[in-house]
């Protein structure tokens, strides 16, 4: 592994979180490049990649719209030494690309007996935005995490945005980077950049409380603390665990969550019936933690994401909802 910068602190928003990481990578590690539609010369639709191309050349590149070929070559490139870090415009369209991911990507290193990796690393982004409507707003970490071999985050914070896209593209797996794109226009915080990469896993206590555990990650995150302010005024005491890592997922720090508080809720914006909330409760009832109530998921209904901002929003958990339903759990 290369020697790493020296550690600073500097006011970044989300995006410009990615974009710190992504010139560390490259200065860092001369086999990545950095590839997708309009990623290079335009700096990415949501301005994540600005600078790149300017700085790094032809390791920048834009591609024609073809997520089969964009995924399909860095497959390739990734088993042949390099470390392409791609991006998929929005989630959504990663489907295009799925035998790529799932049926290559994720399986090198298990049909080539390990003599083969595939040092991959896929950003994208997911969730519903203003507009966005049913073929731009589907959350599917559910559906990757499903497949062995790929390794899954969803960053919530700048800083989280900047480290979990460093562990990626050191990791010799595939990864897939879920960003959110409401929050790449957030507010500054600081961030540490430089300095050793980070491990791979574990979870982020957001807001402490010993009534009832909610694990959350994502964009819902913050929605998650949101609510459990409203309800500490009640006296109800939230604990907010957000699991960045998904893919790795830390059981045991979760199960400890809950066997503290003796409740539990999981939140995510993706449709409740197969979201991966169900995995969250299956694995705290198999650890055979005696909750003093039935778990409960809150999420998006089984409906498509309208396209009128006012109905997607109505579909969404907010911190309304959020605290309600956590509300009826502990003094139900």
């Amino acid at each position: 592994m290369p020697e790493t910068s020296k550690p600073e602190i500097r006011k970044l928003g989300y995006g410009e979180a990615v974009n710190a990481a992504l010139h560390r990578l490259m200065e860092e590690l001369p086999e990545t490049l950095v590839y997708g539609e309009d990623v290079g010369v335009p700096g990415g639709v949501f301005g994540v990649t600005r600078g790149l191309r300017k700085s790094f050349g032809a390791r920048v590149f834009d591609t024609p719209i073809s997520e089969a070929a964009i995924l399909g070559s860095a497959v390739g490139a990734a088993m042949m030494g390099r470390r392409p870090i791609v991006e998929i415009m929005w989630a959504d369209f990663s489907l295009v690309a799925l035998d790529q991911i799932v049926n290559q990507a994720a399986n090198v290193r298990y049909v080539s007996a390990g003599r083969l990796t595939a040092p991959l690393t896929i950003r994208t982004q997911q969730g519903n935005a203003p507009g966005a409507c049913a073929q731009h707003s589907q959350c599917l970490e559910a559906l990757f995490l499903h497949v062995p071999g790929l390794r899954v985050c969803m960053p919530s914070t700048p800083q989280d945005a900047y480290d979990l896209l460093v562990t990626a593209v050191h990791c010799d797996d595939p990864v897939l980077v879920i960003e959110n794109r409401t929050l790449y226009f957030g507010a500054r915080q600081e961030v540490t950049v430089g300095g050793p990469v980070p491990p791979m896993g574990g979870v982020r206590v957001r807001h402490p409380g010993s009534d009832v555990t909610v694990v959350t990650w994502g964009a819902m995150t913050w929605r998650a603390v949101e609510a459990a302010e409203l309800l500490a005024g009640e006296g109800i005491g939230v604990e907010v665990v957000e699991t960045p890592w998904l893919n790795p997922f830390d059981t045991e720090a979760v199960v400890a969550a809950a066997g503290r508080t003796r409740r539990l809720a999981v939140v995510h914006e993706a449709n409740v019936t197969g979201g991966f909330g169900a995995e969250v409760v299956a694995r705290v009832a198999q650890a055979g933690v005696p909750l003093l109530a039935p778990p409960i998921r809150i999420g998006a209904p089984d409906v498509r994401m309208p396209a009128a901002p006012v109905l997607a929003q109505a579909l969404l958990p907010d911190a309304d909802r959020i605290a309600g339903e956590v509300r009826t759990l502990v003094r139900g």
